[in-house]
């Protein structure tokens, strides 16, 4: 699969991908005689993946190292596996203050009528 149609079907810019193998996140991309990119399904599974940590929130420095490690081997599954708690716990935690935030703002959208307005004003 050329560089255009992966970015097309995952919503990645053609120069993130680039971008991820220039520093190592994706590897082993093969080229066409041409010497053009052509992803194989297992270089589109890695870049599924990559999307899916990047939008967990996932930061590049974590999300290289992780897959360093992956290509490493599986003797480097418990680092991993470390890494990816981490992260959960990073949601959990973000998942948490989003929720109190909600929680606020909704106190505030059922009360609405009864704030000043200098307070509605304040709280805008």
């Amino acid at each position: 699969m050329k560089i255009a149609e992966v970015s097309k079907r995952y919503g990645i810019s053609a120069d993130t991908l680039r971008y991820y193998e220039r520093i190592g996140i994706l590897r082993d991309v093969p080229r066409n005689p041409s010497g053009l990119r052509d992803y194989s399904e297992k270089n589109c599974n890695a870049v599924e993946f990559v999307k899916c940590m990047r939008g967990a929130g996932m930061s590049i420095e974590s999300l290289k190292l992780y897959m360093d490690l992956f290509y490493e081997g599986d003797h480097t599954k418990g680092q991993r596996k470390k890494l990816l708690e981490a992260q959960r716990d990073t949601i959990r935690a973000r998942i948490s203050e989003l929720e109190e935030a909600f929680t606020r703002l909704s106190y505030r959208i059922d009360h609405y009528e009864e704030t000043s307005s200098a307070e509605r004003e304040l709280m805008a």
